[in-house]
């Protein structure tokens, strides 16, 4: 099938391939969609396996850091309050806004909370800070304001995004996978990423991705059912195979060794420790509203960025690039930010690994239900769970890095340099700047001054010059001594 249709690459079933029929497919529209049973069960798996590493990561995260008393998060509570935020949000996304969407505690504003917010305060303190920007989500979503920021974004941006997405997926794919990863200060240089662990290519693990890179691409070519999700699978077979007779010490956070006990025990310890307005006791009523806008700026744009990419991706938006039913995919957003906070596991948001789900062929709410259901099986199997290396896994960001490009590139008008360059700036400094929502300010800023600066300030809707003025006082902050 052509390339040029993500919808229909890499993992289509072939012709007559039975769908689901009766008030089940008309509540999900699987059929509708162009999608199978099978592809949103596919979906569903990839998603799951490609985000699994937040049960890992986001303990250590929020566990090595202390709030202003010296206390610290128990590592078993925040595990449990991890997955069931995960699950629980996931399902919500599935059941309410029927879209491919998993949504899991979000990279990036974890580290804000654990660094910039707990020291400060308690930590149901700095956790009541992110339930009011959750709050707040819901307050712009219920007003109309977050549906039409969304809206007023040009065609050629919001495809500028998705490439950035695109962009930005592969190369935490070939990070985290350690193909690629960070020269370290020590060594003065002005070059901050280099092949391998010290330029070379070294190592079983690092073979296991290259080899499942080849694999997935292969199948892709080959047009085979199920292309990532095989992959990941055989890839996590041959890992185990490799590990157990070489016991490989470099794999990174996850090892792939089958647990000597794979059930684990919930401890939901953690659950409702929330404190909302205790933080403004501490630091002061500017720098608590300051804190709460820094939270929600990243949760808000973070998000935006995810749903547009794997929107386009999964081809349910409309003409104009936008998405019927977006104000209750928004509204489920602001609900999991909130959610978050009150689980102490941090905001909770859209992942932007939930392209691998897509890439499988997920195109409807039944993959969330199935990457649900795995992060509730995970509350009890977490060992099990977390026994695919990131090396399997990351092979499917690559692959739906390039696909995600190879479809959205040329539907830039690049004779028009008032859309070019900001859709170029866009998709540029999400990898660059390792943040989706930098990507997006720097791009929407660029938007404003380069029409105006051709005297096309007109066209140029209210909402852009509301949220370009937003991001320009959010990067001036420091300047100011706001932070």
């Amino acid at each position: 099938m052509p390339t040029s249709a993500p919808a229909k690459v890499p993992a289509q079933d072939q012709p007559g391939t039975p769908s689901p029929s009766g008030a089940f497919d008309r509540f999900f529209k699987i059929s509708e969609r162009g999608s199978t049973l099978s592809r949103e069960i596919r979906g569903g798996f990839a998603t799951f396996f490609a985000m699994a590493y937040i049960i890992v990561l986001n303990p250590i995260i929020l566990g090595s850091a202390k709030d202003m008393y010296g206390h610290q998060l128990d590592h078993g509570q925040l595990v449990t309050a991890t997955v069931v935020t995960a699950a629980f949000t996931t399902l919500l996304m599935g059941v309410i806004g029927n879209v491919p969407i998993a949504l899991a505690a979000g990279l990036g504003v974890n580290t804000v909370v654990a660094l910039q917010l707990a020291p400060r305060m308690s930590w149901p303190d700095a956790m009541g800070m992110v339930v009011l920007a959750g709050f707040v989500v819901m307050l712009l979503v219920a007003t109309g304001l977050r549906e039409r920021v969304m809206n007023a974004v040009p065609l050629g941006l919001r495809k500028g995004i998705s490439i950035g997405i695109g962009l930005f997926i592969m190369l935490i794919g070939l990070v985290d996978s350690g193909f690629v990863s960070r020269i370290p200060d020590v060594a003065h240089t002005t070059v901050p990423l280099q092949l391998g662990g010290d330029g070379h290519l070294v190592g079983w693990p690092v073979l296991i991705f290259v080899l499942g890179v080849l694999l997935t691409f292969g199948l892709i070519v080959r047009k085979v059912p199920g292309a990532i999700l095989i992959s990941i699978v055989g890839m996590t077979v041959l890992a185990l195979i490799i590990n157990s007779v070489a016991k490989i010490p470099s794999w990174g956070l996850t090892v792939p060794k089958w647990p000597g006990n794979p059930v684990a025990t919930p401890d939901f310890g953690l659950l409702g420790k929330v404190s909302l307005f205790g933080g403004f006791d501490k630091v002061g009523v500017l720098t608590g509203i300051l804190f709460v806008f820094t939270v929600l700026l990243s949760c808000f744009f973070d998000a935006m960025g995810t749903i547009m990419g794997v929107s386009d991706e999964a081809k349910l938006t409309n003409a104009q690039g936008e998405m019927p039913g977006m104000n209750k995919v928004l509204f489920v957003d602001g609900v999991a930010v909130a959610l978050g906070g009150a689980s102490s596991s941090s905001a909770t948001t859209c992942f932007v690994e939930s392209t691998a789900g897509v890439g499988e062929g997920a195109r409807t709410g039944f993959a969330n239900i199935v990457t649900g259901a795995l992060f509730t099986v995970a509350l009890f199997l977490t060992p099990v769970a977390t026994m695919v290396p990131s090396q399997a896994a990351t092979p499917a960001l690559v692959a739906v890095g390039f696909l995600i490009l190879s479809n959205s590139i040329k539907e830039i008008d690049w004779a028009d340099h008032t859309i070019a360059i900001p859709a170029f700036v866009t998709m540029l400094m999400m990898p660059f700047t390792y943040s989706i929502t930098n990507g997006i300010g720097m791009g929407f800023i660029t938007f404003v001054v380069l029409r105006l600066a051709a005297g096309r300030g007109r066209e140029v809707p209210v909402a852009m010059y509301a949220v370009s003025a937003v991001f320009a006082f959010y990067y001036l902050m420091p300047a100011l001594g706001l932070t």
